[in-house]
């Protein structure tokens, strides 16, 4: 009976680590975050509050609007070309 234990521990000791948890995620979020261009920064400005302030949108407001008001600056300026 042992050495089927043994084998099973030397098996997970020898298996390679699984890879970090959300890493895809992090890797869309880039590149959701590349597409909004000129408005980037005020969308991480507004991650970060809610980061901050625990998801708190209230206290957000702020960056909120600001993301808001870029978003519609850059469709206007898409739909102008």
């Amino acid at each position: 009976m042992g050495n089927s234990q043994d084998k099973e521990q030397k098996k997970e000791e020898s298996s390679p680590p699984p890879p970090p948890l959300h890493r895809d995620d992090a890797d869309e979020e880039d590149e959701t975050v590349k597409q909004l261009g000129d408005c980037s920064s005020v969308y991480l400005s507004l991650q970060e509050c809610l980061v901050n302030t625990d998801r708190n949108w209230k206290a957000c407001q702020k960056e909120v609007q600001a993301l808001k008001a870029c978003s519609e600056k850059r469709k206007e300026q898409n739909q102008g070309k």
